[in-house]
């Protein structure tokens, strides 16, 4: 595609070389014997070959913008692609509104580079090395005055391109920071609208909007004064022409029609070098976005599947789970979240955790999938190091509720069917009813057809949470973690659903709560504390003992009546 677009190219600048030597036959043939038949041939010859340089142009545009819109498609491919295996941390610390404005705007801008910016400099290439040798066959010294000034452009060009690509930069960073604002003011209107903050949202994307337009308005300053800069410049060699022409056409040392020939040839050289200040800002703006995607591009991915990975069948593990002296330490935090921590778990246990807010829970249910990059030898499944399984057996043996419950802008039953998008409608009910949110489903108008809106935001908390609960009860995985997931659950339809997941036979069961009425059926409690288990063992056990779960449970007694 590139070479037929650069032939067709090439193409059209031998054709646009050939009309004003032309011209320059045809006023040199009038002027010794002038007909009217003579005239009509020469315009029939100037309009074909006129309208085959204008297909040929459209052809060569075709081809080289094709490219830039391939480019393009594959380099958002490959974005995405990239931003899918990077770790869950990484877009903690890089807004979505940046990466989203990465992804179009830079994107757009490479495609420019690629397709605009290639267009330009192979014309520029071919229009010069075809003009010059035709300008210097008519007249060596003409040509010379004429091209003379051209260097002074070409340092002009160079003197403004730094500036530009800072100010290009600015532009880049101001719309970003301006897609960040928006993303996350569309994420949480509601609780704008709760805390009356429309007036400061307004102010700070005021702000916002003000900076981009001084950034744009800056770029756009310094263009105006480039552009118009380099077209004096290039004009400044038509003068030179006009003025040295008419003597030499006096002085009998060139014809009107190697004048005219030269005149069209100089203007033919204008617009391309008048394109080449297009062209570097072009390649600025491609520069500075290819740096920024690079950012994203070359991040690695903390989390791998180990090159001696081995597999696992979901299908037919059992859900051990031991840890080793599990130990993690968030980076730049001074303690550990996780504290050598040692246990087992058989398959098909019911396991509740409890503890105090920051005693690690959250941190060890986001350890066992790989969520986090644990060291080896630390975690393993049904006696295998977790750092050892391939990633997509390890994470598909797993379905994992977090404490933020994420539902996508689809409809219900897309949402619980997530991970299997074409299983039946059967096993999606069934789901829904393990997970106690059947009931209210049918209720609503389109039921399992209805929209959720974005993140869920049509339903109820305790809807979302349910809904996120069918999700994962759909994935038949063998492990099961909740992690705080029923919180906007009442206590009794928290029972009801964890007796349900008792049921599951085969199914090793994690789930992280503060709702002490719910793990009182559980077949053993781990009782957390800074990054410890410092208790072990059934309800009854540790109510009868002396620590923190006595105290926890006293604690939600009390609420129970107070209640």
């Amino acid at each position: 595609m590139m070479y037929l677009g650069m032939f067709a190219l090439f193409a059209v600048n031998v054709v646009g070389v050939s009309i004003p030597w032309l011209i320059r036959n045809i006023f040199d043939d009038l002027q010794e014997s002038f007909t009217f038949n003579q005239l009509i041939t020469y315009v029939i010859i100037l309009v074909i070959l006129a309208c085959v340089m204008w297909g040929m142009r459209m052809y060569s545009r075709m081809m080289i913008f094709g490219i830039g819109r391939q480019v393009e498609f594959d380099l958002k491919q490959r974005i995405f692609e990239h931003l899918l295996k990077l770790e869950p941390s990484y877009f903690s610390t890089n807004t979505s509104g940046d990466l989203i404005s990465r992804a179009t705007s830079d994107v757009d801008n490479i495609r420019r580079l690629v397709g605009f910016a290639i267009l330009s400099l192979v014309n520029t290439i071919f229009a010069y090395g075809l003009t010059l040798p035709a300008m210097l066959l008519i007249n060596v010294k003409l040509t010379l005055v004429a091209i003379a000034v051209y260097p002074l452009m070409l340092i002009t060009v160079q003197l403004f391109s730094r500036k530009l690509a800072q100010e290009q930069l600015h532009v880049q960073e101001s719309l970003s920071d301006i897609s960040e604002l928006i993303q996350e003011d569309m994420s949480g209107i509601a609780l704008i609208k709760i805390y009356a903050q429309e007036e400061n949202e307004r102010r700070a994307f005021g702000e916002k909007n003000r900076n981009l337009l001084k950034a744009n308005l800056g770029l756009a300053r310094t263009r105006n004064i480039l552009f118009p800069v380099i077209q004096g410049i290039a004009s400044i060699s038509l003068l030179m022409l006009l003025w040295l022409g008419t003597s030499d056409i006096n002085a009998g040392l060139i014809t009107v029609g190697d004048f005219i020939a030269l005149i069209i040839y100089v203007e033919r050289l204008v617009f391309p070098t008048a394109l080449l200040g297009f062209t570097i800002t072009t390649y600025q703006r491609g520069e500075v976005s290819i740096e920024r995607l690079e950012v994203i591009l070359q991040a690695e991915p903390k989390i791998q599947t180990d090159a001696d990975a081995v597999s696992m069948d979901a299908q037919t593990m059992r859900g051990d789970i031991e840890a080793v002296n599990l130990t993690y330490t968030y980076p730049e935090a001074n303690f550990s979240a996780l504290d050598n921590l040692n246990f087992k778990i058989q398959g098909g246990e019911t396991i509740a955790i409890v503890g105090l807010i920051g005693s690690g829970k959250s941190t060890l249910a986001n350890a066992i999938p790989r969520l986090l990059e644990i060291e080896e030898g630390q975690l393993f499944i049904d006696g295998v190091d977790i750092t050892k399984i391939n990633l997509t057996d390890l994470r598909r043996a797993i379905a994992y509720v977090p404490q933020e419950s994420f539902l996508f802008s689809s409809t219900i039953q897309d949402n619980i069917s997530y991970s299997n998008p074409i299983g039946e409608m059967p096993e999606i009910e069934y789901a829904a009813k393990q997970a106690q949110i059947h009931p209210e489903i049918i209720t609503f108008p389109q039921q399992y057809q209805t929209l959720v809106g974005e993140r869920g935001i049509t339903l109820s908390g305790g809807q979302r949470q349910r809904s996120s609960l069918a999700r994962a009860l759909f994935a038949e995985s063998k492990i099961l973690i909740l992690d705080d997931a029923l919180s906007s659950v009442d206590n009794k339809t928290a029972t009801q659903i964890l007796e349900n997941l008792k049921q599951e036979e085969g199914k090793t069961v994690i789930f992280i709560t503060h709702q002490l009425a719910a793990v009182q059926n559980a077949d053993r409690i781990f009782v957390m504390d800074r990054g410890k288990i410092v208790q072990t063992g059934t309800h009854l056990e540790l109510f009868n003992q002396k620590g923190l779960y006595q105290t926890l449970w006293q604690q939600h007694q009390l609420k129970e009546i107070l209640a």
